[in-house]
């Protein structure tokens, strides 16, 4: 037994970006007073109907076709039967024996290969409400009960924590771009529950399978695997039995720590829910969808790469989507879109994460951007004077005109008062002349730098090439 490797599922919960919740037209908000977004639906009376939102059914047949599933085009939903204090209803509203999508898969790259990551299945069902343990008692936040999710299931497939790294951020970055979840894992919108056992390399048998359950973050997985495929091995290689157990990841040991023992599978007493129509999906609605499925981050990708941004600018605008969505818009505008990528993941993104704002946080807008990189384009402005016009703008309504007249950026492309400033510089460096006949290009990039400190970053330096190869050349 000493060749033992792991077999890992994953089982992903992510919340649906509706405006309303899955059965009920209460708003799907997140960080409001506990208990104030809910009606008579989202706590369980007696007597209350559930009305499906259209709107999730929307945004599971976009998820669907993105990651590559078949779509069950006659589904209903399911009661799954549990008594627990965060469900008002006695019951969850979920989808057991039809799921929105099944089959499906996605795609991973990992040392120069590509490996699919097989999904079982795709499913809709409404999240419970929030637990807040304090001490010795329980607070109840029912906001939470009835926002839709897409529960996402892998095969037994992936076999290592890279594999599982890879395909969170991945699939993350799917629903992101799709507008299906913002996945936010700090605010729980997305949410990882692990399976994971461990076989001997060669047998088909899989291993008795450990759960371990809202995992926290991507990198946590990660921890989650390492360390309990090495706990299980240890616990096998000494000839100790593992039973069926739920396990949560612990961060501050870096540990998996025992939260129950499974004796006997969940009996759910699953059955149709009697108050939610079969739904029947046709294959029209489903090419309407495919007609507005966005471009993703491997697409995106190309559509860069034929621009010829390097991929530093690449991987920078695709890691940030407000960024990306902005610099997608530009497409529509006559401009240079390499100077603006190189603007955007440059000057704009420095002062963003220095600032800790987000682009909405900002006044800037696509009218001004474009007025800024036509001046660069045109050489009316040097860079230097255009990050201190951006800086302006994201925080000011002033137009670039306004602001270049009041802060006097005009670019300074006067040849008599250019060519003082060479001679000063000259007189003051008198080695300059003969450095020249050596080291051309490095003199005159010298001397470049020296004119824009007496100016302040003003002069054009294309004029100022011309000027100092004329001097130096007589």
């Amino acid at each position: 037994m000493s060749n033992l490797i792991p077999t890992i599922g994953i089982e992903v919960h992510c919340e649906l970006k509706t405006k309303n919740k899955v059965f009920s037209n209460t708003l799907n908000t997140y960080g409001e007073v506990a208990n104030t977004q809910i009606n008579e639906i989202d706590l369980g009376y007696p007597g209350t109907l559930p009305k499906l939102n259209k709107e999730v059914i929307n945004l599971g047949i976009k998820a669907a076709l993105l990651l590559n599933c078949k779509i069950n085009k006659i589904m209903h939903f399911d009661r799954k039967n549990y008594y627990y204090p965060d469900l008002p209803k006695g019951y969850q509203i979920t989808q057991k024996m039809t799921p929105i999508g099944y089959d499906g898969y996605v795609e991973i790259n990992i040392d120069d290969k590509t490996k699919k990551i097989y999904l079982e299945e795709i499913h809709i069902e409404e999240d419970t409400c929030k637990s807040i343990h304090e001490k010795d008692k329980t607070y109840l936040d029912f906001n939470r009960a009835g926002i839709p999710l897409l529960e996402i299931v892998t095969k037994p497939v992936i076999e290592n924590e890279k594999e599982a790294v890879l395909y969170l951020e991945k699939l993350r970055k799917i629903l992101l771009y799709a507008n299906i979840s913002d996945v936010k894992i700090e605010e729980g919108s997305m949410r990882c529950d692990l399976n994971i056992s461990m076989k001997e390399e060669d047998s088909k048998t899989l291993g008795t399978k450990i759960e371990i359950k809202n995992i926290g973050s991507i990198s946590n997985v990660a921890s989650s695997i390492i360390y309990e495929k090495e706990r299980q091995k240890k616990l096998l290689l000494e000839n100790i039995k593992l039973t069926e157990e739920t396990r949560k990841y612990d961060e501050k040991s870096q540990t998996t720590v025992l939260m129950r023992k499974k004796e006997n599978k969940n009996d759910y007493r699953y059955f149709p829910e009697p108050d939610i129509p079969i739904i029947e999906i046709t294959d029209e609605y489903i090419n309407a969808i495919r007609k507005e499925l966005p471009l993703l981050p491997d697409e995106l990708r190309e559509k860069y790469k034929n621009l010829n941004l390097n991929d530093i600018i690449i991987n920078a605008l695709i890691s940030n989507k407000e960024l990306n969505d902005f610099f997608l818009k530009l497409f529509e505008e006559k401009i240079n879109l390499t100077i603006s990528a190189n603007i955007i993941t440059g000057d704009l993104l420095g002062y963003l994460n220095k600032n800790n704002l987000n682009l909405s946080d900002t006044k800037l807008t696509i009218e001004n951007f474009v007025k800024l990189i036509s001046k660069i384009e045109s050489k009316q402005i040097t860079s230097k004077i255009a990050k201190e016009i951006l800086n302006e703008i994201l925080i000011s309504d002033s137009s670039i005109e306004d602001i270049i007249n009041s802060k006097n950026l005009k670019v300074l492309d006067d040849t008599d008062e250019l060519n003082k400033i060479i001679d000063e510089i000259l007189l003051e460096n008198k080695s300059l002349k003969d450095d020249y006949l050596t080291k051309e290009d490095k003199t005159i990039k010298y001397i470049i730098g020296q004119i824009m400190k007496k100016t302040n970053g003003n002069a054009n330096p294309i004029i100022c090439s011309t000027l100092i190869k004329e001097k130096l050349n007589n």
